[in-house]
């Protein structure tokens, strides 16, 4: 199979882009690598489309795979004619193929193959032509007892088998069947029998049924989760099954003989028994799928949100996990997130503990300098910015609540254990809070993805595809960022392009034995970094206290020669260029424009060059909470609060007001919406204004509205 050719007619970019995007990922580059410094060879193809051709490659790999032991079982039966295998090898997709294959695969024992067996086949050959004939007199000759084969009935009923077993296995009559099910499927849950009060959570699923292939992919998991938990049994049906049989017996049926009724009772049979069931299968994995990427894009796409959010940056800052019996774990870290100072305080058993809890924050803030204090957003998380806001701090000190979503997950995890051996998961989970208000890059990708809490069905769409999606975003976000080579931790280097976990561990090994790297270059010199691994990493990595200022920039290495010639073009070093943005001004890039390095190139250096290593994420912006609503009781109808966007789904947003249970903004209350789509209006961690429209004390349920706010 020509695969640029395929992959380019399915995603509409041109060929030469498929080809060259082809042969980069064959010589082992990598997608952030290929869309920042390969800009020329792709036709400046970006990550989304990079990521989509190298995706296409590989089930087209797999396609290929699947065709040649297709091809090598039948030809190992001896039954591969050229017809057969001109069919196979022009087979486009993966139902094609395995309709193609499904008369050669080997079958366990079925009705058909013990009918052959006693020797009905040719009777059921005799019955297929349709002649006008006494299909009992035909059969009589049939009637062995030998064979086990005890009567004319038995006899015509092995041979309708034998019938039904071939219409099922006829490509046409499948695509028949495909066909009226894309059209006319039904989705229809009903809940199982005595499961009604078990099955609560799933009541709107109790009774029903809509056009399977418009079904949205929340309702199509949420139907599917009931049916794997067996409290609801799911079908995927045609409405009328009589269009679909009309079809058949066009096909099958021809004349109106003994014989064609026989063969019309096979045919129902052959749909009843052995199509439907089939493509049914086949359409309930094709519903899954749909649902499972719709679902795993909505995962993705809020996850990059949260691993781009604002970083506070280097302050600073005391981190308090929150607890009310237990006590709030108190944490000081200096301004590079290293624990410096931790302790308990009890501010809810007493009146005097409280006062003590005030005086004691007081003092180490004054004590450690503290710039801001992170609180956990978890139990107590409220009462807790309470007790802060009644300290009184010497200098300005901001408060932030921050997220605990999966930092219990850090904090039981081996790589917290190797951080912080000697301390228990408390201040390894309030460490963290503290670091994600500092860096939530940095420290949330030594989190699994999947426990950070903002995906949906996360648990029922397909884990490998999740995986693999998930992946493909932190190492995205981590290489639009950059990374700190003298600071990033073993974790955080891991997902940087060319690198992995095992590089990673040897470059952070390195560090510790030999000091801080003093350039890139320095890199190389890392056990088993060789020059396509610095090919792959080096414009990702930063090196702030490096001698050539380059190393701070995304400026590839490859390209230090051509800003030095840029430099010398106008009389300057490259520090000088870098400073003075009059120098810049002064070069005509199109000048340098070689067969390799083309205008999209130099105009990421000049960018570059302009601001070096500049942080795409927006600036931190501090967020509060409505005073007077600390729980779910605080709210009344009608009310408009402050609140900031903690998880975006295909049917609408969660919205945090501050009562330790997240509102819904169902998608038909987002304010000016275009589309159904709520990514096309808010994005994670947006700071939003909500009314209250409804507040479900018992179910502890809020129902919100952006509209008109």
């Amino acid at each position: 199979m020509d695969y640029a050719k395929h992959i380019s007619a399915q995603i509409n970019v041109g060929i030469r882009q498929v080809e060259k995007t082809i042969e980069l990922l064959e010589q082992g580059a990598t997608v952030p690598f290929i869309a920042r410094y390969r800009k020329e060879a792709t036709g400046n193809l970006n990550e989304v489309q990079i990521a989509a051709i190298r995706d296409m490659l590989l089930k087209l790999k797999e396609l290929d795979k699947r065709r040649d032991a297709i091809l090598q079982s039948i030809e190992e039966q001896g039954k591969l004619t050229p017809e057969l295998k001109a069919l196979i090898d022009n087979a486009e997709s993966m139902t094609e193929l395995e309709d193609l294959y499904l008369p050669y695969r080997p079958k366990r024992k079925t009705r058909a193959s013990m009918a052959i067996e006693k020797g009905l086949q040719p009777l059921a050959d005799a019955l297929q032509k349709q002649y006008q004939c006494n299909v009992e007199q035909l059969a009589m000759p049939y009637v062995n007892e030998e064979k086990g084969v005890n009567s004319v009935e038995e006899a015509l009923g092995g041979a309708r088998d034998i019938i039904a077993e071939r219409v099922s296995e006829d490509i046409a009559a499948r695509n028949k069947v495909r066909n009226l099910f894309r059209r006319n499927a039904m989705l229809i849950s009903k809940v199982v029998k005595n499961k009604e009060e078990e099955a609560g959570k799933f009541q709107s699923w109790f009774d029903w049924k809509e056009n399977a292939m418009r079904a949205p992919s929340h309702r199509i998991l949420a139907m599917f989760r009931g049916e794997s938990e067996g409290m609801l049994r799911v079908k995927i049906a045609p409405e009328d099954d009589e269009q679909v049989l009309e079809a058949l017996e066009r096909q099958f049926v021809r004349g109106n003989y003994e014989s064609s009724e026989q063969v019309a009772e096979a045919v129902k049979d052959s749909y009843k028994r052995l199509i439907a069931p089939s493509i049914e299968t086949e359409f309930y994995n094709i519903l899954k799928e749909r649902a499972d990427k719709e679902a795993i894009k909505v995962f993705a796409e809020n996850l990059r949100q949260l691993l781009l959010a604002s970083p506070l940056g280097q302050k600073r800052t005391l981190a308090i996990d929150p607890g009310f019996r237990t006590g709030c774990k108190v944490v000081c870290l200096d301004a590079q997130g290293q624990l410096i100072h931790n302790e308990t305080i009890y501010p809810f058993t007493s009146v005097r503990e409280e006062r003590a809890a005030v005086s004691k924050l007081e003092a180490l803030v004054e004590a450690f300098h503290i710039e801001a204090i992170a609180i956990g957003n978890g139990t107590a998380g409220r009462e807790t910015e309470e007790v802060v806001k009644r300290c009184r701090f010497k200098n300005k000190v901001i408060a932030v609540m921050v997220s605990e979503s999966g930092a219990s997950v850090y904090s039981a995890s081996d790589v917290a254990r190797a951080e912080f051996p000697e301390y228990d998961v408390t201040v390894r989970g309030a460490v963290s809070i503290g670091r994600r208000l500092m860096d939530p890059l940095s420290e949330l990708v030594k989190i699994d993805p999947k426990s950070i809490g903002v995906g949906q069905y996360q648990h029922d769409v397909d884990q490998s595809m999740l995986h693999d999606s998930l992946e493909d975003v932190v190492i995205s976000c981590v290489n639009s960022v950059g990374v700190e080579l003298n600071t990033a931790s073993k974790e955080l280097l891991s997902y940087v392009s060319g690198i992995g976990p095992s590089l990673a561990a040897k470059i952070v090994d390195y560090r510790n034995r030999k000091g801080a790297f003093h350039n890139r270059h320095e890199l190389l010199q890392v056990e088993r970094l060789g020059d396509k691994a610095f090919e792959q990493c080096a414009g990702f990595l930063r090196v702030r206290e490096s001698d050539n200022p380059l190393d701070r920039s995304a400026v590839h290495p490859e390209r230090y020669a051509l800003v030095e010639r840029m430099a010398a073009n106008v009389g300057a070093t490259v520090e000088e260029l870098m400073k003075d943005k009059e120098l810049r001004s002064k070069i005509d890039i199109s000048k340098f424009v070689s067969d390799d390095c083309g205008l999209p190139t130099l105009q990421d250096i000049m960018r570059e060059l302009d601001k070096p290593g500049l942080d795409p994420r927006a600036k931190f912006e501090i967020f509060e909470f409505d005073k007077n609503v600390t729980k779910i009781e605080d709210l009344q109808e009608g009310m408009v609060l402050p609140g900031i966007v903690t998880n975006i789904t295909a049917f609408g947003a969660f919205v945090d007001v501050g009562v330790h249970q997240d509102g819904l903004v169902h998608i038909s209350q987002m304010a000016n919406r275009r589309v159904n789509d709520p990514n096309e209006v808010i994005h994670l961690h947006q700071h939003v204004q909500v009314k209250v429209i409804e507040v479900d004390l018992r179910r502890h349920r809020i129902s919100l509205s952006m509209k008109q706010v």
